[in-house]
């Protein structure tokens, strides 16, 4: 039950923080009366924890009880509950002490501590109670006004104002009380004799002690009180001191000195002669720790005195002569137990398992991993311990009151380090100091912080093609450092297209890492692709990380070569070779297609069957060429099959069957051997820029000749002089009319003259000038050549140099040729000249094109 007075500050103390200034300490204090029955609800720990700041965790128990000073009396439920667990009784624990405390610590999911102070209010549910039911006393009847006498007290187990607060005794007016207070708190009553007495008046007195409490309302108990008077005796003991106070260091050997009394008395005789005693109320255990001798009043050491079990030791002695009616004396002697360095510190450590303390690795600075509780029994200095941890290792004390906590000092990584043996050093103030130690482990406990890394970024893998489908490809592998489901790891393939399909028609991936091919794969469709495999771990949240895998497909002969040169029909293709082609002729070129790479498309020619003595291939190009020439007597076809074959491991092929036909109107352009076209093309182009350039030179310098000798027209200077001219604007051909023969003074028989042109060119023009119309138009890049040779001469010049260039037909070709058609053949006599043109036209730099021409005829 809460207290309604009060203050909520003061049922929520200041927490303490950590020099890291991370709060590691809440404190909660509560107060309940006694005498609560079981089951009772005294506080809502969570709720006030909450309200305090204080981390709970998400499921039960959101607090666990470490340490509870009395867990017989209170306990915390699951659901952070404060209730009673039988009737607390205050007395019977903290007996007549001011304050009367439980004390609980409490540590939430989160590590954080808690201490919970319940305050044990005390109830007035105890009466004083004397030990017996009458006190009988003598007093002599001398006894002066004043003579004191101690009553033996009441004790009530309350405490407080609830304890003991005065005595009274039946009213009268010879005796009275006088309270006083015990060094314990106690409360004692003394009779006091007010008058003097005469045991001849009345010799014996009854009255009622009364013991009352504080109480509201108070309780009392009582006791009988007999006085008995008894004749005098004239003198009586006497003590130096009322109050004898000495110190005694505890675990003083038996039959150490405590105290010398000394009580004097004059009289002689058995009036004088003192004996010793204790008080009848002197507590048990004093009787037991002290002893007195009766005679000399020497008080000793007779037991194990404990300074931790009680302190101070209150001891009523009386002195008491041997004569009659004797007035005892009385004095107290405090002994005070001194304290040695007797117990050495004591160190528990509040956690769930007191030999192992664990840890997550993610612990950040500053966080409470266990409590740690040093207790020394000695008092002062001796009991005042000093706490550290031994070792370089990431963890520190913090100190407070009552305890100490134990915090993460440094990062902690249960993959480099699992497991630390901490050892705690207590050591006390005293003198000599007194040493204790405790060692225990601390677990680091598993994270999920650390993703699953491959062994490798990249993986490759050579696979063949037409593989079969679920076979094989490769594995990965990733790895996790981290324990329990933090470190199991599974693969998937993330998704992503190959040749716009996706990736997983082509691959899987189980959970081992293999990866399987789907498909068969096509080297001649995908030669490679890539895809990328995630490793997962399963923590919460999981790590990820990712590997790209490349698969290489090989190239298999899968593919058979096919033809495509030269079209086959059915298999089968025709040709056509002159019948008189000489050896190295060039039949035919086979060639064929493979799809497969390398040696599997590498592919090679042979001639398998069929008239293979004729014919002959090249294994590389395919060339087909005669090897013998063909008599008169010939077949008029040849057939031969032709086959080519890949170098695959099994080799494929493709055969094709050719027929050659001998045709006798082809001619035949004889080839010996395989030539280079390229060489021949540049040789040719070479030989006919040669010929071109000889044959500028050579008409340049018979023009410039023929200028100089015949005072002929000179073609280049009609050229230039008649180069600004304006164009006609028609073709127009050249007339017989145009050209009119002059007589030469000199006569060459057997030549040709030649009238260029603005310039030479390739193109070359024989003409006759008998016919009535030239159609021959004279162009910048035309010739005319005029041939008059007599009859005999022709017949004579088949090997003429110039003859033979340029008719190239045989000997049976016209003398005079324009544009390929022969004019009949005429003499004249060996006059030519020079003729003006009828028509000229102006050319860009010579003479227009193909619209006059001027010749020079010769006569023979």
């Amino acid at each position: 039950m809460h207290s309604k007075d009060m203050d909520f500050v003061q049922m929520l103390l200041c927490f303490l923080l950590c020099w890291t200034g991370v709060s590691a300490v809440f404190n909660l204090k509560y107060t309940v009366e006694e005498e609560l029955r079981p089951g009772t609800k005294i506080a809502n720990v969570t709720a006030d924890a909450k309200v305090a700041g204080f981390a709970l965790g998400n499921r039960q128990p959101y607090l666990r009880v470490i340490s509870n000073s009395e867990p017989r009396w209170v306990n915390l439920s699951p659901a952070g509950l404060l209730i009673t667990k039988q009737k607390i009784d205050r007395d019977a624990v903290c007996r007549q002490t001011p304050k009367c405390f439980i004390s609980l610590e409490v540590m939430s999911n989160s590590m954080e501590i808690c201490v919970i102070k319940i305050e044990i209010i005390d109830v007035n549910d105890n009466a004083p109670r004397f030990p017996t039911n009458h006190i009988d006393i003598e007093i002599s009847e001398n006894a002066a006004p004043g003579t004191r006498f101690p009553l033996e007290g009441a004790s009530d187990p309350d405490s407080g104002s609830n304890g003991i607060q005065t005595y009274t005794i039946t009213p009268n007016d010879i005796f009275g009380l006088e309270i006083k207070t015990r060094g314990d708190g106690s409360k004692i009553a003394e009779l006091v004799v007010e008058k003097t007495l005469d045991r001849e008046t009345q010799s014996r007195y009854t009255f009622e002690l009364t013991a009352e409490d504080g109480g509201d309302p108070p309780k009392s108990g009582t006791v009988q009180l007999n006085i008995k008077v008894i004749d005098s005796n004239d003198n009586n003991p006497v003590f130096d001191e009322p109050v004898y106070t000495v110190n005694v260091l505890e675990n003083s050997p038996i039959n150490t000195l405590v105290i010398d009394l000394n009580a004097t008395d004059p009289d002689e005789g058995t009036n004088g002669e003192v004996v010793y005693s204790f008080i009848n109320f002197v507590s048990n255990l004093t009787k037991q720790m002290f002893k007195i001798d009766p005679k000399t009043g020497v008080i000793t050491v007779n037991g194990v005195l404990d300074h931790e079990e009680l302190h101070v030791h209150e001891i009523d002695v009386q002195a008491k002569d041997l004569g009659p009616n004797s007035i005892p004396a009385h004095c107290k002697v405090i002994v005070n137990v001194i304290d040695i360095n007797d117990n050495a510190p004591e160190i528990k450590l509040l956690s769930e398992n007191s030999e192992m303390v664990e840890v997550s690795e993610n612990a950040p600075l500053g966080y409470v991993i266990a409590l740690v509780r040093v207790s020394d029994n000695d008092s002062g200095a001796n009991g005042k311990v000093q706490c550290r941890l031994q070792g370089n290792v990431p963890f520190r004390l913090n100190e407070f009151e009552s305890f100490s906590t134990l915090l993460v000092d440094g990062r902690l990584d249960r993959e480099q380090r699992d497991m630390y043996n901490l050892t705690i050093l207590a050591e006390d103030s005293g003198y000599p100091p007194l040493r204790s130690s405790k060692s225990f482990a601390v677990k680091v406990t598993d994270e999920n912080d650390n993703p699953p890394y491959f062994t490798k970024p990249h993986y490759q893998a050579m696979v063949l093609e037409n593989n079969v489908p679920g076979a094989f490809l490769l594995a990965v592998s990733a790895r996790d450092p981290d324990l329990g489901m933090n470190g199991t790891v599974s693969y998937e393939i993330i998704k992503s297209e190959v040749r716009g399909m996706s990736v997983e028609s082509y691959v899987t991936v189980n959970s081992n890492g293999e990866i399987y091919g789907v498909r068969a794969f096509n080297h001649e469709d995908t030669r490679t692709f890539e895809f990328k495999v995630s490793a997962k771990d399963g923590g919460d949240p999981p790590l990820t990380s990712n590997a790209t895998v490349r698969i290489v497909v090989l190239d298999v002969n899968d593919n058979t070569p096919v033809m495509t040169t030269p079209p086959l029909v059915n298999g089968t293709a025709e040709v056509s070779i002159p019948k008189n082609a000489g050896v190295g002729y060039l039949v035919t070129q086979i060639k064929a297609d493979d799809y497969d790479e390398g040696e599997n498309g590498r592919l090679t020619y042979s001639i398998s069957e069929g008239d293979m003595a004729y014919f002959e291939i090249d294994q590389i190009n395919g060339e087909v060429r005669t090897t013998k020439t063909f008599g008169e007597n010939a077949k008029p076809s040849y057939q031969i099959t032709v086959v080519a074959h890949d170098h695959g491991q099994t080799s494929l092929s493709a055969s094709a069957y050719i027929v050659i036909y001998l045709s006798p109107d082809l001619n035949a352009q004889e080839q010996i051997g395989p030539v280079n076209l390229s060489l021949i093309f540049i040789i040719a182009l070479g030989s006919i820029a040669v010929i071109l350039f000889v044959t500028m030179i050579f008409v340049a310098v018979k023009c410039k000749r023929d200028n100089k000798e015949i005072r002929t027209y000179n073609c280049r200077v009609a050229e230039y002089s008649y180069g600004n001219q304006k164009k006609s604007s028609k073709k127009k051909k050249l007339s017989k009319n145009d050209i009119r023969l002059v007589p030469r003074d000199v006569e060459e028989t057997d030549k040709m003259n030649v009238v260029s042109c603005s310039s030479l060119t390739s193109s070359l023009n024989y003409f006759d000038y008998h016919q009535q119309t030239l159609p021959l138009g004279c162009r910048r890049s035309e010739s005319t050549f005029l041939n008059v040779e007599n009859q005999n001469s022709r017949n004579a010049a088949p090997n003429h140099g110039y003859h033979h260039t340029f008719t190239g037909q045989g000997p049976q070709q016209p003398d005079l040729i324009i544009n390929g058609m022969p004019l009949p053949e005429v003499r004249f006599a060996p006059v030519c000249s020079i003729l003006q043109p009828a028509t000229a036209t102006s050319g860009k730099g010579g003479w227009g094109r193909g619209k006059s021409v001027v010749g020079l005829l010769t006569q023979p």
